[in-house]
């Protein structure tokens, strides 16, 4: 508890106790025989000790000309019961509706803990190496490129590459992972993170306000200002249904006596105001008055919509946090809300559900070795940087190709002559004095060799030597660890269509569909054409249905900001990407996404409720305390009973999983 919410609770005691002695004197008759002053100062005794901040609160905000809130409505109801010398329903309303506000205190701190967690990344210093030794400096003074010590404990705090040491790293407040990785020299380290048991030394790549630490934290604080539409309507109802509630009151003060005057007018032939007369000098009037101002105070503790102002908000919190636990960063209540609404998943291929790792997956060779085959379009692809050059040359030096003969697998350079790189098409060498073509089906068609057309899934490396058709080597991208469990799980969470953009070629894209099991696919896509294909998959949604668009790259940027709900990664993904997206997967897991998806709809189911549990209960005890069947104790029920009820609903959130 904070320091707070122990002053409250101890406040919320010392009344308890003092009052307890009083409401059982109270309804033994002890105190029938005092006079009602000296009754009314005692009852103010525990109503000050517990309410008097409320009245504190009321006052000011009305000489702000902020009449209707919460404050405004207890202060206006324990007021009125003491005046019609209702002395402990005015203490017990005052004391239960600072149970609550103490409850939910509580509750709210509880939800932010997890959010706090990440809150909690921020480094205090950097470790700057200079010329005099090791300097603690500020994170936002080190300059990029500047070499900075991280030593066993201490958080890292900026991006950078490790240039020396090994160690492992603490991830979990980042990426919800609770193994620890390890990091060697070269690897990337981004702050936040939590250095295990050896020292690092590492170069900055990023001032901090760019480092990964700094963009989290500024969404975690943004979060809160994106909400949801339904606490939008809670706010806006608020708004006009405390001044309605509170008029309402008013007229139920004036208009039940006037009621009761008239019916006696009626019943006994008189005008109104001799039957008026007639009731004040039987000494009934007073008590009438007394009545209707009760159920009119009844009414107002009713009325206050506590229950809803704090549990709905609270619901969205809860779920926000449950998901940042898990390490995935929902920028605002709005994006939680939209993603139970989502049925189609439309992802980006590369990056997202591949690892973008090309490798060779099948040698085809025509009147050779497929080994033999392998090794003349490695020497040939020797001088390219392309990643499927690399690929290549990755397969040769593994001898990753069946029945492999034992041989040298260094490049021999003397082998290789007149080397012509088309770019985008292929390469022309002599390899062993022999003319070499490898490249795609248009390079070899464009050489005027037959060749025979490869269906095979993937990119497909066509290769002629001498003139005459060699084979084709088939090179697939890698799918990603749990993208088809990811998928699999999306489906089970309710999502009724995942669709994958690609550049691929239509039979590479068939192949990964086939593998990944998507529901539909997009081939032969340029950046920009990812935007129109995502634009025609809005139009075919019917009103109502969400689609969510998941990637990692700059080009998705676009994309990501189109859609309903833009869900990027976190560790690999591009600056861009993140900053355009609503959802963050801190780790890059996509089989998270599942989990964020139930997470949203039970916290929406939990928000609802709320509302509708709130609205009928209030209406109820409403309608009977405008009838003058319920008293100031069912008032307390429907207004602090009603608010906890919710809030431990909402607390539920917490616990999503």
């Amino acid at each position: 508890m904070t320091g707070k919410q122990k002053t409250a609770l101890i406040r919320i005691i010392i009344t308890a106790v003092i009052f307890a002695p009083l409401l059982i004197a109270e309804h033994t008759g002890a105190l029938e025989n005092i006079p009602v002053i000296i009754s009314l100062v005692i009852f103010l005794i525990p109503y000050g000790i517990i309410g008097y901040d409320v009245v504190r609160k009321a006052c000011i905000n009305i000489s702000k000309g902020h009449v209707f809130d919460e404050n405004f409505l207890m202060m206006i109801a324990t007021v009125g019961a003491l005046a019609v010398q209702e002395f402990p329903e005015a203490v017990a309303v005052m004391l239960f509706y600072q149970v609550g506000e103490l409850f939910q205190s509580y509750a709210v701190g509880k939800s932010r803990q997890s959010i706090s967690a990440m809150m909690d990344m921020a480094p205090e210093y950097a470790n700057l190496e200079t010329g005099d030794g090791i300097e603690q400096t500020d994170p936002d003074d080190v300059e990029i490129g500047s070499i900075i010590v991280v030593k066993p404990g201490e958080k890292v705090p900026l991006d950078g590459v490790v240039i020396e040491g090994e160690s492992m790293l603490d991830t979990s407040a980042l990426t919800g992972e609770s193994v620890p990785r390890r990091i060697r020299e070269n690897d990337e380290i981004y702050s936040g993170c939590i250095n295990g048991s050896g020292t690092l030394r590492v170069r900055t790549t990023k001032e901090y306000d760019d480092s990964t630490v700094a963009k989290i934290l500024e969404l975690v604080e943004n979060a809160s200002d994106k909400k949801a539409q339904v606490e939008n309507f809670i706010t806006r109802f608020a708004k006009y249904y405390t001044p309605v509630v509170t008029l309402s009151a008013v007229a139920l003060a004036l208009i039940g006596p006037l009621t009761v005057i008239a019916g006696h007018a009626s019943a006994g032939a008189m005008t109104f105001a001799q039957a008026a007369s007639d009731l004040a000098g039987k000494g009934q009037m007073g008590g009438i008055i007394s009545t209707w101002l009760l159920r009119a105070c009844t009414f107002l503790v009713v009325s206050c919509p506590c229950a809803l102002v704090i549990s709905v908000p609270l619901g969205f919190f809860g779920g926000i946090g449950a998901a940042s636990r898990q390490g995935i960063l929902v920028k605002g209540s709005n994006y939680l809300e939209m993603m139970s609404k989502v049925d189609t998943v439309v992802f980006d291929k590369t990056g997202t559900l591949t690892k973008g790792e090309f490798k060779v997956s099948k040698v085809i060779a025509r009147n050779m070795r497929a080994d033999e085959l392998l090794e003349i379009v490695a020497h040939a692809e020797s001088y390219s940087t392309h990643p499927i050059a690399v690929s290549i040359m990755e397969a040769y030096k593994e001898r990753a190709v069946p029945d492999a003969r034992p041989c040298a697998t260094a490049i021999d350079s003397s082998r290789i002559q007149d080397v012509q790189e088309d770019a985008g098409h292929g390469i022309d060498a002599t390899i062993d004095g022999k003319p070499v073509i490898i490249g795609n089906s248009r390079h070899l068609e464009k050489h005027g060799i037959e060749y025979e057309t490869c269906n095979e899934g993937g990119t497909v490396i066509y290769a002629a030597i001498d003139g005459i058709y060699a084979g084709a080597i088939v090179i697939s991208d890698t799918v990603k660890d749990g993208a088809v469990e990811a998928i699999s799980g999306m489906k089970k969470s309710g999502v009724g269509k995942c669709v994958m953009l690609t550049g691929d070629r239509a039979a590479a894209a068939e192949y990964a569909a086939k593998e990944l099991g998507v529901d539909d696919y997009f081939s032969d896509l340029l950046p920009g054409d990812k935007v129109g294909k995502v634009e025609e998959l809005l139009k075919k949604e019917e009103e109502g249905h969400y689609l969510a668009f998941v990637g990692d790259g700059i080009n998705d940027a676009p994309v990501l900001a189109r859609a309903d709900v833009g869900i990027a990664m976190g560790s690999m993904g591009s600056d861009a990407a993140i900053e355009a997206a609503d959802i963050v997967l801190m780790d890059d897991d996509i089989r998270k996404i599942p989990a964020v998806i139930r997470i949203s709809r039970k916290t929406m189911g939990i928000v609802r409720q709320n509302i509708v549990f709130a609205l009928a209960v209030k209406l109820l005890v409403l309608i009977l305390s405008a009838a003058g069947i319920t008293n100031m104790w069912a008032a307390v029920f429907a207004d602090v009973g009603v608010a906890v009820l919710a809030i431990l609903n909402s607390m539920r959130t917490l616990k999503a999983k």
